[in-house]
């Protein structure tokens, strides 16, 4: 233990070096209380930080200065002598400035009128869509990114835990956090090289990446997913920035003037241009939006440099700093380029000051500008698949070579760290067990294959009773060509063995041409959705009744083959066709299929071979990897299916010849700093003479929890439809209206409101053939329900109420409901 405090002391006093001058502490005013968003800089500097809401700050700067200056519209500047070069723990006080009549005193919120902060914020507004890369036709540039990140607030005690016993050696690599004088330990660094071109004219933008390098404690899918979201591209200039999947005011937004306070705090010249520097803090906790300051150009009215730093009490999860800081370079007297791009974010699952967690920086770099260069059309269309291999085998050589800045000793060390922590066991134990609770399978290397998903292991409903699976799939590595999955299970009440395999190939990358085929034997529960797929493996929720509301007791027998083709020639443009059979028969004396053949005669079981072609189309969706399977980042992206079946009446020995048409087309609509809009709409219709294995089932919800695409309130089988159409609209607001009632605002709760409804009919035929005894009840009067719902309980609850707005007289009709789900989100 003195060994690691004395490490600590000699590494905190090397690291200090680094950095001449380090301040930290709380500004107060003259009643003792934190002053939020004071003003904090040296003087005789353009080196400030605007504090906190808490009136906290920390500053350093690798100059050295002996004042330090803390200031707010309304008092007296305050100077502070720094007799050392780390000067923490500061307790600033500053007092009203009686000599200033016109200034009232108040809690921070500053006056919309006679305000030049604002006069120039609206210069500001006219300018923007004139200044920078948007002033040409077309531009183009080179671009290096790098990508870190970094466990954070480590001290002595976390040092010296036991889990980390045989791996102390990773402590030498200890840095400090000049935005948040905290220690850290970088663990990741990702690098990339890449070449921007853009057309204004079009509004068309391609990035070629040349060279990217990986290193340190990841090279996984779920790693890339964070590198995506920290990727995400913004511009100051634009009324909303989007990070984390949350939509944040910029504070140089047309709607600013109603969510910040903006104060004009000082002029000086910077690289020769004369600026104005703005400080701006929110007018209200809660909400999604930045405290900082900027330095706006007198005669361009082109923003020079800007700091961002979001608001601790703003209503985003596990993320408890957002940082930014972007420099421009003068090009010419009126053209203002950006030069540098840092953000830093700090994950963490507690907001605490001393709670610890994840630094996830990214650095960017531009240079090179060149305008007005126009591009053919085609050189802008978007690659299908733009994997190329040598991209990731770049030399060191080369890397010391072309990237924009040199790496620090620190982050040159993580490249070996993984190497290194391989050979050590406890690690790989740590790195494992953390990948099984992401991805849900146990990795077997030694058959390269994965054990899994962990979460199906266990289910009930009331055929099977208990039920226990277990499966598998191949694993060579994420980006695979090829895959195999299967899995087995069985059920304790009805004695028998269930199964399903499925394999599918990857034969061309450049269309992404892919081959698939399976087949499965298993109990489910048919109809929870309108739009069907052909996913042989895929068993909706509504299978397992472990967590239901009523009995569920309609549960099939099904017996299903697939054979599929599908391609995808423009980006996110997928085609489908495929064969597939299947047997359908009711999986016991409680619930029927049965119906009326031609002849008359009752049939217990349906045959029935169908081909099927399939359109999918995806804009702005995002995935990670270039294998046969990919994942998504999100899923806030327009959506649009259609579908074609044909039943093949007497192939195979089938039974029906009909055709089908579906429709799905969703498509999330953010509203402004309102919200977001998540409306959904199915239509469908069968033509030809089906039974109810092969009808068109309105899917209903009996479990407790929510389940997207279903109605709340409606049971299993309670209507069917061959044709139909039905809406759903969703709306989130992200705690916009919570934010604003004193009682509700610290608990960060998010509001959700929503109606679904469905309209649809059965033919005379369909109804003729009937023999379940179901009596076929169809909504032609039209079913709807709406619900309300918060969100964001404990960070991971969400709770729905739901209302039935029609068909309120039928026999146990669900007229009130209480639906939950839980899920990780920012």
């Amino acid at each position: 233990m003195k060994k690691i405090i004395l490490s600590l002391v000699v590494l905190f006093s090397w690291v200090s070096l680094l950095a001449q001058t380090k301040v930290g502490g709380v500004v107060y005013d003259e009643t003792n209380q934190p002053m939020g968003y004071a003003n904090v800089f040296f003087k005789g500097s353009t080196e400030g930080i605007v504090a906190d809401e808490n009136g906290r700050f920390y500053l350093q700067s690798d100059k050295t200065y002996k004042t330090l200056v803390a200031s707010f519209v309304g008092y007296k500047a305050v100077e502070t002598n720094l007799p050392q070069a780390v000067n923490l723990n500061l307790k600033i006080k500053i007092v009203p400035d009686n000599q200033i009549q016109e200034v009232k005193i108040y809690t921070g919120k500053t006056s919309k009128k006679n305000n030049p902060a604002l006069d120039i914020l609206r210069k500001i507004w006219e300018r923007k869509r004139k200044n920078g890369l948007h002033m040409f036709n077309q531009y183009q540039y080179d671009k290096y990114e790098k990508i870190e990140f970094d466990l954070n607030s480590i001290d002595s005690a976390f040092m010296s835990s036991k889990i980390f016993k045989g791996m102390e050696f990773i402590w030498d690599r200890i840095d400090t956090s000049r935005v948040t004088g905290k220690a850290f330990l970088p663990i990741f660094l990702n690098e990339n090289l890449s070449q921007v071109y853009g057309d204004n004219v079009s509004n068309r933008k391609k990035e070629i990446v040349t060279a990217s390098k990986n290193s340190g404690l990841g090279q996984g899918d779920g790693v890339s997913t964070f590198i995506k979201d920290l990727y995400a591209e913004y511009d100051i200039y634009n009324n909303y920035l989007k990070f984390f999947d949350k939509d944040f005011v910029s504070p140089l937004s047309r709607t600013g003037i109603n969510v910040y306070n903006y104060v004009l705090a000082d002029s000086a010249y910077i690289d020769n241009k004369w600026c104005f520097n703005i400080i701006y803090y929110p007018r209200r906790k809660n909400e999604l939006t930045f405290k900082g300051d900027f330095w706006v150009n007198d005669t361009t009215f082109a923003i020079k440099k800007i700091n961002l730093e979001a608001s601790k009490s703003a209503n985003i999860n596990w993320v408890k700093e957002i940082y930014i800081e972007q420099d421009f370079e003068v090009l010419n007297d009126s053209v203002f380029l950006l030069k540098r791009d840092h953000m830093m974010s700090d994950f963490s699952f507690s907001k605490k000051e001393e709670s610890k967690g994840v630094y996830g920086k990214r650095t960017s770099l531009y240079r090179n500008h060149q305008f007005n260069i126009p591009k053919e059309d085609k050189f802008y269309k978007e690659e299908v698949d733009n994997f190329d291999p040598e991209v990731y085998s770049k030399t060191d050589e080369f890397w010391s070579e072309n990237r924009f800045e040199n790496l620090n000793k620190n982050e040159k060390g993580i490249y070996g760290l993984l190497d290194t922590l391989n050979t050590i066991p406890k690690f790989k134990r740590i790195y494992n067990l953390a990948t099984i609770l992401a991805s849900g399978y146990i990795e077997i290397p030694k058959w390269k294959m994965d054990y899994g998903p962990l979460f199906s292991t266990f289910g009930y409903n009331n055929v099977e009773g208990l039920r226990l699976r277990a499966g598998g799939r191949t694993y060579f590595g994420p980006n695979d060509p090829w895959r195999i999955q299967a899995y087995t299970a069985y059920g304790f009440s009805d004695g028998q063995f269930k199964y399903g395999i499925s394999g599918k190939v990857l034969l061309n990358k450049k269309n992404r041409f892919i081959l698939s085929g399976g087949n499965r034997r298993d109990i489910e529960q048919i109809g929870v959705s309108l739009t069907t797929t052909n996913d042989v493996l895929g068993r909706s929720f509504a299978s397992n009744s472990l967590f239901s509301s009523g009995n569920n007791d309609k549960l099939t027998s099904i017996n299903l083959s697939m054979l599929s083709a599908e391609m995808e020639p423009i980006k996110n443009l997928t085609f489908q066709t495929g064969l597939t059979y299947r047997t359908l028969k009711s999986a016991w004396d409680k619930f029927s299929l049965d119906y009326f053949d031609e002849d008359g005669n009752i049939q217990s079981q349906v045959k029935q071979s169908e081909v099927n072609f399939m359109v999918d189309y995806t804009p702005k969706r995002k995935t990670i990897g270039h294998g046969v399977e990919r994942q998504l980042v999100d899923y806030n992206f327009p959506r649009v299916f259609v579908n074609y079946s044909q039943g093949m009446k007497g192939v195979l020995d089938s039974d029906f010849n009909y055709q089908k048409l579906q429709l799905y087309y969703r498509h999330p609509i953010l509203i402004g700093g309102f919200g977001r809009l998540f409306p959904t709409f199915e239509t469908g219709k069968i033509f030809g003479k089906v039974p109810l294995g092969l009808m068109g089932i309105i899917p209903g919800n009996q479990s407790y929890f929510q389940i997207d695409n279903t109605y709340n309130l409606m049971n299993y089988y309670e209507f069917v439809a061959d044709e139909y159409a039905s809406v759903h609209l969703e709306h989130h607001f992200n705690g916009r209206l919570f934010s604003r009632v004193p009682l509700l605002r610290k608990l960060n709760w998010r509001e959700i409101i929503g109606v679904k409804a469905v309209y649809g009919n059965v033919s005379d035929e369909n109804i003729a053939i009937n023999a379940s005894g179901l009596t076929y009840r169809a909504p032609t009067d039209g079913y709807w329900e709406y619900h309300a719902g918060v969100g964001n309980i404990f960070k991971v609850l969400r709770i729905d109420f739901a209302w039935r707005g029609s068909y309120l007289n039928l026999p146990d009709a669900n007229k009130f409901g209480v639906k939950a789900s839980f899920g990780f989100y920012f």
